[in-house]
């Protein structure tokens, strides 16, 4: 049989069949990974419902019941309760070398995009939390949930943009940072749990929270957890960037199929030469010379009648068959 010859198609075919499977193997930088996002749901739990004890503390549930009330009354003057997932909790237990007491304060944002180092304004670091903990809903969604981990010594690029864009469309995320209006799907699903009544008209800065240290410490350990996720995404993801690079290299070095299938079978991984043959749209019938030769003179010879062009066409679909 004529040696089938590599081209792109072939060569983009079987590099992701094998990048599937360095994505699923079970290695410690995967376990890693997935323990990772189990801590985070843990600590989300035990976070939030700390969140409640503290918020309702310092704005009890009968004070926002009769402001309410009043605003009912008398409409927007009385506007002053709102629900919100982001808050500045603060705790003044410490002292400095003088002996004065200082207080201790950051913003811990419960949304899926919030801020992972007590800013309260956006940036990557939240976009990075939502696909590493949705990587495979994203997935099943043909997105790239890995994008930022892939190109994290990049700058921003085009390539990168419109990655992120599909990811951020999948999740629901649209809008300003502080405005939750346009969530929909999965980030509004995420941050519907997490939004408590707190009494005040400003942006949250301007109303810390009274908690005490062990509680300000149980925040920083959940807002730790989120951070851990993206650094364990990004370290898993190296290890298979590392081995996709090699991959490229080797797959574009090869001339013919066979070498490729033959790299995939020395790591252990089953490629179907067929099925990869059956699906190509090009590779056979180009790289045969023989089935090539027979399509271009059945192509050159136009007075056939339509009953040998048929025959023509049944006796070249038999011979690659």
């Amino acid at each position: 049989m004529t040696k089938i010859r590599m081209n792109t198609e072939l060569r983009n075919k079987l590099f992701n069949k094998i990048k599937n499977v360095f994505e699923n193997e079970d290695t410690q930088e995967r376990e890693a990974f997935l323990q990772a996002r189990e801590s985070v749901n843990h600590h989300y739990k035990y976070a939030s419902e700390l969140a409640k004890v503290v918020v309702k503390r310092s704005y009890p549930t009968d004070d926002v019941a009769t402001l309410r009330h009043f605003k009912r009354k008398y409409g927007q003057p009385c506007d002053v309760v709102a629900k919100d997932k982001c808050f500045y909790f603060a705790h003044s237990e410490d002292v400095d070398d003088e002996g004065q007491q200082t207080e201790t304060k950051s913003h811990f944002d419960f949304g899926l995009f919030g801020n992972l180092n007590g800013s309260e304004y956006s940036s990557d670091e939240g976009k990075k939390f939502a696909v590493a903990y949705y990587r495979e809903e994203l997935k099943a969604k043909d997105c790239n949930p890995d994008i930022f981990a892939q190109q994290n010594e990049n700058k921003d690029n085009p390539h990168k943009t419109k990655h992120v864009e599909e990811c951020m469309k999948a999740l629901g995320h649209s809008g300003g940072y502080h405005n939750d209006d346009n969530a929909i799907g999965m980030e509004k699903e995420f941050n519907a749990p997490y939004y408590l009544d707190v009494i005040g008209t400003s942006y949250c800065r301007s109303r810390a929270i009274a908690c005490t240290k062990d509680e300000y410490t149980e925040f920083e350990h959940w807002r730790t957890a989120k951070a851990n996720l993206v650094s364990k995404h990004q370290t898993w993801i190296d290890t298979i960037q590392k081995q996709c690079d090699q991959l490229k290299i080797g797959l574009k070095a090869y001339r013919y199929l066979s070498e490729g299938i033959e790299l995939a079978t020395e790591l252990g991984i089953q490629v179907d030469e067929a099925e990869l043959i059956r699906t190509n749209s090009t590779g056979l019938t180009i790289y045969n010379p023989s089935n090539l030769a027979s399509m271009i003179k059945g192509m050159k010879n136009k007075h056939q009648s339509r009953e040998a062009k048929i025959l023509a066409r049944k006796q070249y679909e038999e011979s690659i068959n």
